[in-house]
């Protein structure tokens, strides 16, 4: 029996040990996959899953169904840009403007690729029958350096893509399927990984360095007072809204005079499988 194959029972003893302790109504599992779950995801309305993960991917989302836990996927605009700079608008990528893309089938408009990649893994669910669950991004960043051959790594790039993103989750956007639905993002990374192996962009996410100088300036400071660079159309600060700078799934919520902590614990080797 293989690691993916382990990753739903898994994930069942570890909701049973939570229900036997009292634990099932604050803590959710769940575990983050990556876009190579997908056979299609262009256009949105296209997605689906590969075909020899349906019963896995079946029975996953029957149990998150079933505990009410979203599914987490690490989408990432720019392994699609890199792969295809000929194809893809760097704009659409990097969240700036642009004609974006309209889907043939729902006629909906994708003014970024992050939208338009949630969508298809929501559209995926769908075809199995679990159109309902929510999707939540895990991972999202965009490498502020990378290898000769990594087009698009570069720290002026990664700053338009991470500063954007961050804007839009002031705005407590949702994509152009579930639009009233703010869409969760986690960035990815705090920090940048120097001893992390493979390319040289698989080292450099993070708005930090290690020693912890600033990689970038991404404009923290200018979002969080609700104000914009003069380069940048001002966007007005949402109170009720987060940034998440990492991928860390534990967050920590202050909802009036009450502090509610919601925990998430993740099974990796659905990720590590594929």
């Amino acid at each position: 029996m293989s690691l993916v194959n382990n990753v739903v029972p898994a994930m069942v003893s570890i909701q049973r040990a939570l229900t036997q302790l009292g634990l099932q109504q604050y803590i959710q599992v769940s575990t983050p996959s990556s876009l190579a779950v997908l056979a299609n995801s262009y256009p949105p309305s296209e997605g689906s899953f590969r075909p020899e993960l349906a019963t896995i991917m079946t029975q996953f989302l029957q149990f998150l169904s079933t505990t009410r836990s979203p599914f987490w996927i690490n989408a990432y605009p720019y392994f699609a840009y890199k792969d295809g700079p000929d194809k893809i608008s760097l704009d659409y990528a990097l969240f700036n403007l642009n004609s974006g893309m309209i889907d043939p089938r729902t006629n909906m408009h994708y003014d970024n690729m992050l939208y338009a990649q949630v969508d298809a893994v929501i559209f995926a669910m769908a075809r199995l029958g679990y159109g309902g669950i929510e999707v939540r991004v895990s991972e999202t960043g965009w490498p502020s350096k990378g290898d000769p051959n990594e087009i698009g790594a570069t720290p002026q790039n990664a700053a338009i893509y991470n500063r954007n993103l961050l804007r839009r989750q002031l705005r407590g956007e949702g994509t152009p399927l579930r639009p009233k639905m703010r869409l969760e993002i986690y960035l990815f990374a705090l920090f940048n990984e120097d001893m992390k192996p493979g390319p040289t962009s698989e080292r450099n996410y993070g708005l930090y360095q290690p020693d912890g100088s600033v990689a970038y300036n991404v404009g923290l400071s200018a979002l969080s007072t609700g104000t914009t660079p003069s380069t940048s159309t001002s966007t007005p600060k949402t109170p009720s809204s987060t940034i998440s700078l990492t991928s860390m799934a534990t967050k920590i919520e202050r909802l009036g005079h009450e502090l509610r902590i919601v925990c998430w614990i993740s099974v990796f080797l659905l990720v590590m499988a594929i």
